[in-house]
């Protein structure tokens, strides 16, 4: 397979690029100053394109590659590949879903205690030496706190899973109700941030989701209330997100995500009630492996003819 083209959109993972340059021409998409001659040039030979949650391929890449097959993600999100493009041209495409659930709940939950309970305030305080001239202040319970979750996928029931164990209760906004579960249900994400303490975006990013988290459902979550973002930054109303927590009308956040990756809202950075994370829900050293094989086994599977590991088109 090794005169078979791929190429990589963005750097994502050593460990990746070593797998796929074993096994193919790997074509480092993000090192040519010149791209679009680059692709030109190289256009007969690119029949794969790996991508991420950062980068994948739009129609105008697709357009330009007449012998492309398969697009891998190295991402369970889908929002940066065109996959309507896709099916017209019959071009596969696949992502890593289940490998990386674990991570992205265990940091949601992660999150939540660390807003609620001020940990990384707490931990400022420590070193610059204000434990000295006393306690540090209270802060809030996270355990009993009613959790509402938009999108109840593979992440999301992860994400109730764990809130259970702290005796959280569980409620829920979908596209529509979900079977076999106990969790309460709610016709509107306005419905849904009403009725619980903490929000948690665990949705795919859609058109119909961007800004699924607007002004209304953070005035509904309120000055006592949490988001929790490990989705997509575009699911959240970022500028009203920051106007929100800057005057006070919502509690507090908790955001592995961003609207302009990896551009923040500088006045987030003084708030001891927002926790800032830099995309890094699936980033152990354990998932990235794991999503790294899925990525190259699949590739391997379609050149070889044979069922794709973790099919989307």
């Amino acid at each position: 397979m090794d005169a078979i083209g791929v190429l990589m959109v963005c750097p994502m993972n050593t460990y990746l690029e070593q797998e796929l340059d074993k096994r193919f021409n790997l074509l480092r998409y993000w090192t040519q100053p010149r791209q679009h001659e680059f692709l030109t040039q190289h256009a007969e030979s690119i029949r794969a394109v790996v991508g991420n949650a950062s980068a994948g391929a739009d129609a105008k890449l697709i357009e330009s590659l007449p012998k492309l097959e398969i697009v891998s993600s190295f991402s369970v999100g889908m929002d940066k590949i065109d996959l309507n493009k896709c099916k017209e041209r019959g071009i596969r495409v696949t992502n890593t879903p289940d490998v990386l659930t674990d991570d992205v709940a265990d940091l949601a939950i992660g999150l939540m205690l660390a807003v609620l309970r001020r940990i990384c305030a707490c931990d400022k305080y420590v070193r610059s030496g204000g434990w000295k001239s006393g306690d540090f202040k209270l802060t809030t319970k996270f355990s009993g706190k009613t959790v509402g979750i938009i999108g109840l996928g593979r992440i999301g029931l992860a994400i109730a899973k764990r809130a259970e164990g702290f005796d959280c209760p569980i409620s829920y906004y979908s596209r529509s109700e979900k079977p076999n579960t106990n969790y309460k249900y709610h016709k509107s994400v306005v419905e849904l941030a009403s009725n619980c303490d903490i929000l948690v975006v665990a949705c795919a990013l859609t058109p119909e989701t961007t800004h699924i988290v607007n002004r209304e459902v953070i005035n509904a979550l309120g000055p006592k209330g949490v988001l929790i973002n490990i989705g997509r930054g575009p699911h959240v109303d970022e500028a009203e997100l920051v106007s929100a927590l800057v005057e006070g009308r919502l509690g507090g956040a908790g955001l592995d995500v961003f609207e302009k990756e990896p551009e923040v809202p500088e006045q987030l950075f003084d708030l001891d009630n927002v926790v800032l994370l830099p995309h890094v829900g699936s980033a152990t050293v354990e998932t990235r492996k794991a999503m790294a094989d899925l990525v190259v086994g699949n590739l391997e599977a379609h050149f070889a003819n044979k069922p794709l590991l973790t099919p989307v088109v």
